[in-house]
C-alpha cells in the first residue's frame, strides 16, 4: 500500500499589494522608537533579504475558510473525485477566520467543518478537523493523513493550508511586509503497490520535531510597535526575526537530512525541494546547508520559489507552490514521473518537518 497525491489546487487572492504601498507607513522598533532610516531604504533592504516584491491579500468579504474552500474545489476537480468519498478533511491554519476590520479569530465551528459545509458534503463519516502547527501545518497534515491511510482508517483524504495573515499584522511593524493570504489543497489516496513497480512511489519518509524550550516564543502575539496604539487590547503576530532565521538555518537542514536518510534515497536523486516560502535568503541558506551535510553542491533549479509575487502565506505556501509547479505556472520548473521531491517547513512552536515523496 502506498500513499499518493492525486490532485492539487490553490487559491491566490486577487488584491496585489506592492512594496511601494508601504512607503507611507509609520514603522517603529519593538521598543516603540521610530526608525531614523527612510522607508525607501527599509523597503529596499526588505526586498534584498526576503525576495518579496509584492504579496496577495484576500478581498474584504472573504475569510480563511472561504479561501480554503476555493482551493479544495480546485483540488477535487483536479483529482476528479466525488467529494462524498473523502474520509478526512484536515485544515491547517493559525488564526481561524478573522473578519476584515476585526481582531478576533473565529474557530467555532472548525475551519474544516466550514469547508465541508461549503463543499456541501453530506457523508457524516467524512471527518473534518483543524490542525494548529504553525507554518509547517500543511506538511504535518500530510503526515497525519498518511498515517490514517497506512492504518486502514482512510482511503482518501484532503489536506488544506489556508491563512489570512493580512488581518493580524501590525502596520507599524516592518515584518508586516512579509505576510500574505492564500490557500492550497491536496488530495492524497491509498493505492495498492504493484509487484511490477520498479520504484516505490508516493510518500517515502517523514520527520517532525518541536523545539519548545528557548524557542517556543520566537513567534508570538503582542501589542503594536506604535506606543500610541498600545493602550488597546488588540494583538498582532510578532516575530523575533533574527532568532527565527538562525534557528531555521541550523535545524531545518538537519530535519531534512533525517527524513531523506529514512527514505533510503540518495541526495543525487532529489529533483525538487518545496520549502516554506518564508524568506528567500533564509531558504537559500537552508538548502545550501542541507547539501553541505552530504558534502554536495546545490544543483541548479532544485528550489522553485514564488515568494517574490505571493509573499509568505504561512501554511498555504508549500501546497500553493506544489500546485503551481504541477500546473506549469512556475517558470523553469516541472515534475515528471519518478521525480523525488522534499517538502519542508519551519514555523511557530517552534516546529519543523520534512517529507520525501516520489512521483
Amino acid at each position: 500500500m502506498k500513499t499518493i497525491i492525486t490532485g492539487t489546487g490553490c487559491y491566490v487572492p486577487s488584491i496585489v499589494t506592492l512594496n511601494r504601498d508601504f512607503l507611507e507607513h509609520d514603522f517603529y522598533a519593538e521598543n516603540g522608537e521610530a526608525f531614523d532610516t527612510h522607508n525607501e531604504t527599509i523597503i529596499e533592504k526588505f526586498k534584498a533579504i526576503t525576495g518579496i516584491r509584492e504579496r496577495r491579500y484576500a478581498r474584504k468579504d472573504l475569510k480563511a475558510s472561504d479561501l480554503a474552500g476555493f482551493a479544495a474545489e480546485n483540488a477535487i476537480q483536479d483529482a476528479k473525485i466525488d467529494p462524498e468519498t473523502l474520509d478526512y478533511i484536515i485544515v491547517a491554519h493559525n488564526f481561524g477566520d478573522v473578519i476584515h476590520g476585526e481582531n478576533q479569530g473565529d474557530m467555532l465551528p472548525s475551519l474544516a467543518s466550514r469547508v465541508k459545509h461549503l463543499l456541501r458534503i453530506e457523508n457524516p463519516e467524512c471527518v473534518a478537523y483543524d490542525l494548529i502547527f504553525g507554518c509547517p501545518g500543511w506538511v504535518e497534515g500530510m503526515i497525519q493523513a498518511q498515517a490514517f491511510i497506512k492504518s486502514g482508517m482512510a482511503k482518501r483524504c484532503m489536506v488544506i493550508g489556508a491563512e489570512t495573515l493580512s488581518r493580524v499584522v501590525d502596520c507599524h511593524d516592518r515584518d508586516s511586509m512579509i505576510f500574505a493570504d492564500g490557500a492550497g489543497a491536496t488530495i492524497i489516496e491509498a493505492q495498492d503497490s504493484e509487484e511490477t513497480d520498479a520504484l516505490q512511489t508516493g510518500i517515502l519518509a517523514h520527520h517532525s520535531a518541536t523545539f519548545a524550550m528557548d524557542e517556543a516564543y520566537f513567534l508570538y502575539f503582542d501589542k503594536s510597535n506604535n506606543q500610541d496604539s498600545r493602550n488597546t487590547d488588540t494583538r498582532y503576530i510578532k516575530m523575533q526575526g533574527r532568532k527565527v532565521y538562525e534557528f531555521a538555518c541550523t535545524e531545518v537542514p538537519q530535519a531534512m537530512k533525517a527524513c531523506l536518510d529514512k527514505s533510503d534515497v540518495s541526495i543525487d536523486e532529489v529533483k525538487k525541494i518545496f520549502i516554506h516560502q518564508a524568506n528567500e535568503k533564509m531558504d537559500a541558506a537552508i538548502i545550501k546547508r542541507f547539501y553541505r551535510l552530504y558534502g554536495a553542491q546545490v544543483p541548479e533549479n532544485v528550489m522553485p520559489m514564488n515568494i517574490e509575487k505571493l509573499g509568505n502565506s504561512s501554511v498555504a505556501t508549500v501546497p500553493t507552490l506544489l500546485d503551481m509547479v504541477r500546473k506549469g505556472q512556475v517558470e523553469g520548473h516541472a515534475l515528471e514521473e519518478g521525480d523525488v521531491v522534499i517538502f519542508a517547513s519551519v514555523g511557530a512552536g517552534m516546529n519543523i518537518n520534512a517529507l520525501v515523496y516520489r512521483y
